[in-house]
């Protein structure tokens, strides 16, 4: 399966809304095997084992272990002293005194200690009970992961604190408003403003500074599936990624992060080992920019994700690894003020990715253009409207209300061109599977009429998504407040599958 990047999936031509969609299977019918991309002649992936979050690191780094120093030689004993009377007794040979000889290196951040003769043998039951304590211990330290999901958006911070313990317990929530011009179109401009305004929201909601995960979403940042066979050494599978990645990239390799995972293996006709890869590339200038503003605002980055990963954790439960797979794609929209994030699944990765330029923010403008009022104004107005019935937002006339409503409508056909334009791309990839709904959610997706709306546009259903669907709401955080929406992807960064 091959993914396009988002710098070159922006259609050429407008796709009409009226144009059909490859819709999921009845469940009565077969799904059809998905068609396994041709391999490649090389792709590298991390160890499965390392099931952590995707983060974007700075570079692919390889193995850290150091090769073990070579042993000095031994000095040759030195020649005994000339006696200085004839009496005197001839001395022995000196044994070897520190000969040079180094402790074996063989972790790489430390020497082998010497190991001394114990005293007594413990009980090898003894032995194996410690062992079997200390594991345990490990394990549940391990599970009972505590992570705080950062979303930056265009004019809002919001934060999802959880613990990950078996099942995540969302135990706070958080948002307040950003000054607009901070991020544009996810793209930081004010570093100073926005570490400022970081360090008074988590001082103000007591938020923890430590186990930050911060998730992005930009037009600059690619994502792609391929195959690589023939490679089973993990140093050469890095060096293939990196060297795959370099063909594909539209941006110099230099100046890129890259983080990778294995999404599967399998051993094709030959007996070759074939190595499926989810390959995540952005801008090293995109990145350290907002990671200089956290570090400054005092805060410690437990990872960086995309949004689009984020946003799927949230809304759908992932599959098994035994679970038959699906016959229809999920598919989620989260519309921000001034983008929208669009991610396709298949119940277990993220198959296509791609940010629209496209927000809460277009509707804003459509509705000041219509009353002659300032987009600040207009944005209370739209809450207010219904497009599914005739009501009067305060302050209007009815014939104000129903041209607002004609001016939401026409902005939400060219949002659903995009969405159609995007889903078609997705269907034309080998593999692609039928789209059984569109789940939305951020702020707009809460407007009534909007789903409905979008759903005759389309023809393919579409729901509001619940972002407290894979969530437990802790003791002291009751039911949450009226829209979640726009928490949706904070709460799916801090889930650690």
């Amino acid at each position: 399966m091959t993914m396009e990047w988002n710098d070159d999936v922006q259609p050429d031509e407008p796709v009409e809304e009226t144009q059909e969609l490859r819709h999921a299977p009845e469940p009565a019918e077969v799904a059809p095997e998905a068609v396994e991309a041709e391999p490649v002649a090389v792709e590298p992936e991390p160890e499965p084992e390392a099931e952590k979050s995707s983060m974007l690191k700075k570079e692919i780094s390889l193995p850290c272990g150091r090769k073990p120093k070579q042993p000095k030689a031994a000095k040759a004993p030195k020649a005994p002293k000339e006696p200085k009377a004839p009496k005197a007794k001839r001395e022995k040979p000196a044994k070897a005194q520190g000969s040079g000889l180094k402790k074996e290196i063989s972790l790489p951040f430390g020497r082998k200690k010497a190991t001394k003769e114990p005293l007594a043998e413990e009980p090898k039951e003894k032995t194996a009970r410690k062992a079997r304590e200390k594991g345990q211990k490990r394990s549940s330290t391990k599970r009972a992961k505590r992570l705080v999901g950062l979303k930056i958006g265009g004019s809002q911070l919001a934060a999802a604190r959880i613990v990950n313990n078996g099942h995540p317990e969302l135990v706070q929530v958080a948002r307040d408003p950003l000054d607009l011009g901070i991020v544009v179109g996810g793209e930081l401009r004010e570093p100073e403003l926005l570490a400022e305004a970081l360090k008074a929201f988590f001082r103000k909601h007591k938020l923890p500074r430590q186990g930050v995960r911060l998730g992005i979403a930009n037009n600059r940042i690619g994502v792609r599936i391929f195959e690589i066979a023939g490679i089973s050494d993990a140093k050469q599978l890095e060096n293939a990624i990196r060297f795959r990645a370099q063909e594909a990239l539209p941006i110099p390799i230099e100046e890129a992060v890259l983080d990778y995972h294995v999404l599967g293996e399998r051993t094709d006709e030959d007996g070759q080992l074939v190595r499926r890869i989810l390959l995540v590339v952005a801008y090293r200038e995109l990145i350290d920019r907002y990671v200089a503003a956290c570090k400054k605002a005092g805060l410690r980055l437990a990872g960086i994700d995309l949004e689009a990963f984020a946003l799927l954790r949230a809304l759908g439960e992932p599959l098994g690894p035994d679970s038959p797979p699906s016959d229809a794609a999920l598919v989620v929209v989260s519309v921000g003020h001034d983008r929208s994030t669009f991610a396709v699944s298949d119940g277990q990765v993220c198959e296509f990715t791609r940010v629209l330029d496209w927000g809460g923010s277009t509707l804003d403008v459509a509705l000041a253009r219509e009353l002659d009022c300032a987009p600040s104004e207009a944005e209370p107005i739209k809450r207010q409207l219904s497009l599914g019935a005739a009501n009067v937002p305060d302050g209007l006339t009815q014939d104000q209300a129903d041209r607002a409503r004609e001016a939401v409508r026409r902005q939400l056909q060219t949002f659903a061109r995009e969405l159609v334009s995007s889903l078609q791309f997705y269907q034309n990839q080998p593999g692609s599977l039928g789209i059984g709904e569109i789940v939305i959610t951020g702020g707009t997706a809460h407007l009534s009429g909007v789903a409905d709306e979008l759903q005759r546009l389309i023809g393919v259903r579409v729901e509001v998504g619940d972002p407290l669907l894979r969530v437990k709401l802790g003791k002291k955080l009751r039911e949450a407040d009226e829209q979640l929406g726009s928490l949706a992807v904070a709460i799916g960064l801090g889930i650690e599958d």
